[in-house]
């Protein structure tokens, strides 16, 4: 495909506003109208959701906070469709949205496997952190979380700690902690004895097959990309949406993908993972290369690579793990509450990054 292209014309649509989109629509704001497209009306910090499981009561902010100062009009509705080639998006209100470049930020959710028995009130995710305090608070039981990564880490640590009269296990298909040097999943290990977690590694398993009265299911996440494979767009065998170094779909160039959906590399780091450390970057790269775009210049390639992954074991304690360019552990980390600190600064970050952008 030639990277030759045709100077774009300044309607911007943003779809979605988590933190790539928002991102995204903010730095395109410096040369454009943007239309922000998301039925919420805040930003919620996805990043909190363990938290709020345990407890905490909000990890949303006002989408009005960020956009007061730049050209983005928010739009409470569902995508519901694109139209790559007469360039419009529908929505659940059966209204379309023209556009010219159009960025695609609908993330991803955890996907769930089994027969079903979520309908009777036992499974929950962590996009459901909302019901599952409610069930938490209605008396104590057993409550099994699936899945080993740093998911489901933080959300059994989180409410183990908070939630001393429920019995906390953990179920995971490979070792806790995959991503995660030895000597971090000794320390989560180690972590899980102090919170009395017990902790089956190596053991699949579906929701049918768990004998608790609360499951929390953090085993795999899911590219949000049917709207995208609908309009036509090339998607990798998992599922994200295929982009080449600027971050456009290589099959449809108008459209840029940022966050969860985009199937995103780099020399340095490979293909990025689905995480807010990526997300961010991906929507700082795409909103500027729209910049570029309709200033007339040439977009420029992503550059990222890993530093470190932070992770919190309740409130009080932590685990920040140094990684390479590629993201592949090193022997070394930071545990304690010294880790604790980094992580709650981390993520504090996200926000603050985002209200930089803002202004």
């Amino acid at each position: 495909m030639t990277n030759k292209r045709k100077p774009a014309g300044d309607r911007v649509l943003v779809l979605g506003a988590g933190y790539g989109g928002l991102m995204a629509a903010l730095h395109a704001a410096d040369a454009a109208d943007v239309t922000l497209i998301d039925p919420a009306a805040h930003f919620t910090e996805r990043v909190r959701e363990h938290e709020v499981a345990a407890g905490r009561q909000d990890i949303s902010h006002p989408l009005s906070s960020f956009l007061r100062k730049k050209r983005v009009t928010h739009v409470a509705a569902r995508v519901t469709d694109i139209d790559p080639v007469h360039k419009e998006v529908v929505t659940d209100d059966h209204r379309r949205h023209p556009f010219d470049l159009l960025v695609y930020a609908l993330g991803s959710r955890t996907q769930t496997v089994g027969d079903g028995s979520h309908e009777d009130g036992r499974l929950f995710t962590s996009e459901t952190a909302r019901y599952l305090r409610k069930r938490l608070d209605d008396g104590p039981g057993t409550l099994t979380v699936v899945g080993g990564g740093a998911t489901g880490v933080e959300m059994a640590t989180e409410l183990a700690e908070a939630e001393r009269a429920w019995k906390i296990s953990m179920v995971t298909a490979g070792e806790v902690g995959p991503a995660l040097s030895q000597k971090g999943r000794t320390h989560v290990r180690s972590m899980f004895r102090d919170l009395d977690i017990n902790l089956e590694e190596g053991r699949p398993a579906a929701p049918e097959d768990l004998d608790a009265d609360v499951i929390v299911w953090t085993a795999s996440l899911r590219a949000n990309a049917e709207v995208a494979r609908s309009a036509g767009l090339a998607l990798t065998v998992d599922g994200r949406i295929e982009v080449d170094a600027m971050l456009r779909s290589v099959s449809h160039p108008d459209i840029y993908v940022v966050g969860d959906a985009a199937a995103a590399r780099t020399e340095a780091a490979g293909e990025l993972r689905m995480a807010c450390a990526t997300a961010l970057p991906l929507g700082s790269r795409a909103g500027r290369n729209i910049v570029a775009e309709l200033r007339g210049q040439r977009p420029k390639p992503l550059s990222f690579r890993y530093y470190a992954q932070v992770m919190s074991l309740g409130r009080r304690n932590g685990l920040v793990q140094f990684v390479g360019a590629d993201d592949k552990p090193k022997d070394m980390i930071v545990t304690g509450r010294k880790a604790a600190l980094v992580k709650e600064q981390v993520v504090r970050s996200t926000v603050r990054s985002l209200r930089l952008a803002a202004r």
